[in-house]
């Protein structure tokens, strides 16, 4: 049985006030309409819901089962209402996203802050992954976006979409054990000669530098491998060998003097601080809002990922 929507609404409000009247005021109808409306729910229904007199409408027996689950679904309905426009003036809702370290510390950080400043009921869900964990996150709708440090892999394709955030370069740092080589600049094949401290085989930073021994004609053979950016610059603080960081990351400790930059005669090509989207599915308010904080004062530049452009970019290793 098809009944209409608007029946059903009717006769919530018409039982709610328990008058006809009252029901067409605040529906903002006329009564004869209120009055027709009910008589057809009555007909399609086959019972009579009303019992009328003079002193207004009550409910049947028939009409009282049928309001004790009209009313749950009208206040499910009217709560759904509320929250999303509760959401969409950004007074509530929630965001889920995930996030490499290098990008949490580079840019992602300092967005969340104003975000939560600008919009505190907002309730942030924050995945701190690696590069290919949140995208693949991503992919299995497990988070909304994704803020990594790349470059691009041929994993990444439609109907994802990137857009470059911020460039940056990583440097090659040592500890006070290594202090001397700051003052010369090293070669590539020269950084055998030192303990390496790498992420872990499973990062694409890993492969990232992989590719960039192989295109210097060397393999690459850390002597450390670890999981995080934190563990590396803690290893080298500690003496434990030299590492490549991000300048960012690592201008506090080269202030204080706890490690030295190490110049090289070939800096290390740029990466980006991406923002990962899947545009094949819908984007809610709160969403959209980060995406444009994330966006602010960038000079973003939008990727649409094509398997063609994810092999160049493979193939060169890095974002030209």
């Amino acid at each position: 049985m098809a009944v209409t929507y608007d029946y059903y609404r009717i006769f919530y409000y018409v039982a709610k006030y328990q008058s006809f009247t009252q029901a067409a005021k605040v529906l903002l109808n006329s009564q004869p309409n209120i009055t027709r409306a009910m008589n057809n729910l009555e007909q399609e229904l086959g019972c009579r819901l009303f019992l009328r007199s003079h002193r207004g409408v009550t409910l049947t027996p028939e009409g009282e089962l049928l309001f004790a689950r009209v009313n749950v679904a009208q206040e499910q309905l009217q709560l759904g209402e509320e929250e999303l426009m509760s959401a969409k003036s950004l007074r509530s809702g929630s965001i889920s996203i995930g996030c490499s370290e290098i990008a949490l510390h580079g840019l992602l950080l300092q967005v969340l802050q104003r975000f939560q400043k600008k919009y505190p009921g907002v309730r942030l869900h924050i995945s701190n992954q690696s590069t290919s964990q949140a995208l693949a996150a991503l992919k299995n709708s497990l988070v909304e976006l994704a803020v990594v440090a790349m470059p691009l892999q041929t994993e990444v394709k439609p109907p994802l979409r990137v857009t470059k955030l911020r460039r940056f370069q990583e440097i090659l740092v040592g500890g006070p054990r290594f202090a001397a080589l700051a003052a010369q600049k090293m070669n590539f094949d020269e950084i055998a000669n030192y303990p390496l401290i790498l992420h872990d085989k499973d990062t694409w930073s890993y492969d990232f530098y992989n590719r960039l021994f192989a295109e210097h004609g060397l393999a690459l053979r850390p002597d450390i491998e670890v999981a995080t950016t934190d563990q590396i610059l803690l290893m080298v603080e500690h003496d434990l060998g030299i590492g490549f960081l991000p300048a960012f990351f690592v201008q506090e400790a080269i202030a204080r003097g706890a490690v030295y930059e190490i110049p090289l005669k070939e800096p290390v090509p740029e990466r980006c601080i991406c923002l990962v989207q899947d545009h094949s599915r819908p984007r809610g308010s709160v969403v959209m809002k980060m995406e444009e904080m994330l966006m602010e004062g960038t000079a973003a530049d939008v990727v649409e990922v094509t398997e063609e452009a994810a092999v160049r970019s493979c193939n060169r290793g890095f974002f030209a």
